[in-house]
């Protein structure tokens, strides 16, 4: 297959990014891939293994998003890049400062290396976490007209705060600074799907929390679903449609409560699900063990919140089209057992 072209993927062992990776490749692109560190360039060749033979056309440089050093190299020769790479700290951050810091100057890092190297466009991965967050609940769905509140202290979190602070941050920069350079931002629900290794996506705990009973029950939680292999192809068609230039674009299939999770997990897999949970948390329950776990805290501002989001602008100017939730959670669930995480 005759080479497209060289893309740069920021985060290059990252959940998205993994797929991303194997789809540019699948397409005949060349991919130059970031890590922190390049010991684990050989664990993520490994992990794309499964996915698509990467031969000759997946390169590694380091890069982190705290530091200046490695970006300029890292896009040298690229003809677009997909910024994926994001700060999740495995634990509750002690400060906003330790997400917003590293998701806005990152960001920033990555678009003047972009606009140096001549680079077309930049998509990069944001969340509807910087859509429809600080404004309460509504009967429509919210769409990429809609920002979120960072400054609601009570309907948002450092996570939420940090999404849309480098969202905007991002948009503000190229629009003074970015000459030529295009951006495009992808917003996912909660991404779902196979994983690769047992180096695994927080989000992934939703489905394994369900298998391995670690849930007494099922919390009043709820998300718009969406699977990684329809993201990584989302940044694509952003990357490459000629329209998608100066474009935010909401990326989720149809809201699940954990009861729908538990739900096609019993109908679809109950080998699987002896241990998944039938009966509903109640709320007090999860208030009370918040006083004794921060990070079950910072998240009792969702409980019981249905937020419903339109993906029709990416399905009609992209021809986008997720796949049903279902699948998405079988899959899930199947890989986790395949890797004997569950």
């Amino acid at each position: 297959m005759q080479a497209r072209g060289l893309v740069l993927v920021t985060g290059g062992s990252g959940y998205i990014a993994g797929f991303c990776i194997a789809q540019l490749l699948r397409e005949g692109w060349r991919v130059r891939a970031t890590l922190r560190s390049l010991q684990r360039g050989e664990a993520v060749r490994g992990n794309l293994s499964k996915l698509v033979d990467p031969a000759d056309r997946l390169s590694f440089v380091a890069a982190d998003l705290d530091r200046d050093a490695g970006w300029a190299e890292a896009a040298v020769g690229c003809d677009h890049v997909l910024h994926v790479a994001s700060p999740l700290p495995p634990g509750r951050p002690g400060s906003d400062d330790e997400l917003v810091r590293p998701a806005r100057d990152g960001a920033l890092r990555v678009l003047a290396a972009a606009r140096a190297a001549s680079a077309r466009r930049v998509v990069m991965t944001s969340s509807i976490a910087a859509v429809a967050y600080g404004r309460g609940l509504r009967h429509g769905p919210f769409t990429e007209a809609d920002w979120t509140d960072e400054t609601d202290l009570a309907d948002t979190s450092a996570y939420e705060r940090s999404k849309t602070i480098a969202e905007r941050a991002a948009w503000a920069w190229v629009k003074d600074q970015g000459g030529n350079l295009e951006l495009a931002t992808i917003n996912p629900g909660l991404v779902l799907g196979p994983v690769l290794s047992r180096d695994y996506a927080v989000s992934i705990d939703v489905v394994k929390r369900l298998l391995d009973g670690s849930l007494p029950g099922l919390p009043a939680f709820g998300w718009p679903l969406v699977d990684v292999r329809d993201i990584a192809d989302l940044h694509l068609r952003a990357m490459t449609n000629p329209d998608a230039a100066g474009q935010r674009f909401i990326g989720t299939g149809s809201f699940y409560w954990m009861a729908d999770v538990a739900r096609t997990l019993r109908a679809r897999r109950p080998e699987l699900a002896r241990r998944v949970p039938t009966r509903r948390l109640p709320d007090w329950t999860l208030k009370l063990a918040a006083f004794f776990e921060p990070m079950l805290r910072d998240r009792l501002f969702e409980l019981g919140k249905k937020r419903t989001f339109s993906s029709d602008k990416a399905r009609s100017l992209l021809g986008w089209w997720p796949r049903p939730n279902d699948d998405t959670i079988t899959d899930t669930a199947d890989s986790l057992a395949a890797l004997k995480i569950v």
